[in-house]
């Protein structure tokens, strides 16, 4: 089956269509509830966080300048 968007392959899956490929976020639940179970868990990447490249050089928009500065990462 394809599907255009992550939410109607979590309700194939929690169907029982077969396996999915979800963020944990989205499925953790669940998991934990034991209504799905993580398969290949060796081979799922871990997911640092967002990255955003963009020119530095250019006098960057009002909009972008608060963008960046709302997914600057902050310890």
């Amino acid at each position: 089956m394809t599907f255009n968007n992550a939410y109607d392959i979590f309700e194939a899956a929690e169907a029982g269509f077969g396996l999915a490929y979800l963020p944990e976020e989205m499925v953790r639940p669940w998991v934990l509830d034991g209504r799905l179970i993580s398969v290949l868990e060796d081979w799922c990447p871990v997911w640092p966080g967002f990255h955003l490249y963009y020119p530095n050089r250019r006098q960057p928009s009002r909009a972008m300048t608060l963008l960046v500065e709302a997914l600057r990462y902050r310890p």
